[in-house]
């Protein structure tokens, strides 16, 4: 019995590092379905800036556009960019495993469920949590994924951002208690140095939209089904008072 139990604490193990992410504070991120407007920024920039690398395999143009209001002429100018692809197909990456593997170390992975598998605060943390750094092949890193294979393909929108030392006259975490000056000194805060197209709060937004469209796509059903629930709660209920008078006119001439 205790044999056992050790080998399933032991395959635990794994699964447990890999939920933890590293140990990085995830910032919070809830996603809106029913911003209309978020979802279609957040589909723009994921075609515009992931999805050289990263497919959605299973998701389509046309069920995107059906879903978010977007009409077919402007998704077919806008959005699909390959003359091979067409409304109705999938959101296929441009870049082949082979390539992948070659140029990363590893194919870039197919992100249709990723929202699901990790959670929207995970990407959202992952997006926010690049930084400069010289010594990786792509030249940065990234807090929530360290030794990240992933270059920061959104730089040109938020900016350079590397790490910076702060002090605090709070604890926090990682930081380090300096006894000469009292005060918490961190080395893990990411400051935008150079910036970017967008102000930071411009780039939070966008990275909000771009993660809310994964939310979307890990689940496309959902918009559907919260708009169906109240009619389905509505029948259910007039239903139940038609069954209720049935059953007392059945039941009448027993009592």
């Amino acid at each position: 019995m205790k044999k056992g139990l050790l080998a399933l604490i032991l395959a635990l193990l794994p699964m447990l590092g890999f939920a933890a992410g590293g140990g990085a504070h995830l910032q919070e991120m809830t996603p809106d379905l029913h911003d209309r407007a978020s979802l279609q920024r957040g589909m723009k920039l994921f075609v515009n800036y992931c999805m050289g690398c990263h497919s959605l395999q299973y998701q389509r143009f046309s069920r995107a556009a059906e879903d978010l209001d977007m009409p077919q002429g402007l998704v077919e100018d806008n959005l699909i960019f390959a003359e091979s692809v067409g409304f109705n197909d999938q959101m296929h990456n441009a870049m082949s495993a082979e390539d992948g593997e070659d140029w990363f170390g590893a194919a870039p992975p197919d992100l249709t469920l990723e929202a699901r598998l990790r959670g929207t605060d995970w990407i959202y943390s992952y997006l926010l949590g690049f930084y400069r750094d010289p010594s990786r092949p792509t030249g940065v890193n990234n807090q929530v994924f360290p030794l990240v294979a992933m270059p920061n393909v959104l730089e040109p929108l938020q900016g350079v951002q590397e790490k910076v030392c702060a002090a605090s006259e709070h604890p926090v975490e990682g930081a380090e208690l300096d006894p000469l000056t009292g005060k918490y000194q961190s080395c893990e805060v990411l400051q935008v140095t150079q910036p970017g197209a967008m102000e930071p709060g411009e780039f939070e937004e966008a990275v909000y939209d771009l993660t809310n469209f994964l939310a979307y796509v890990g689940e496309p059903s959902r918009l559907k089904a919260e708009a169906l629930a109240p009619k389905v709660l509505i029948f259910i209920f007039v239903f139940g008072i038609i069954a209720y008078l049935l059953k007392r006119e059945y039941w009448r001439d027993i009592h």
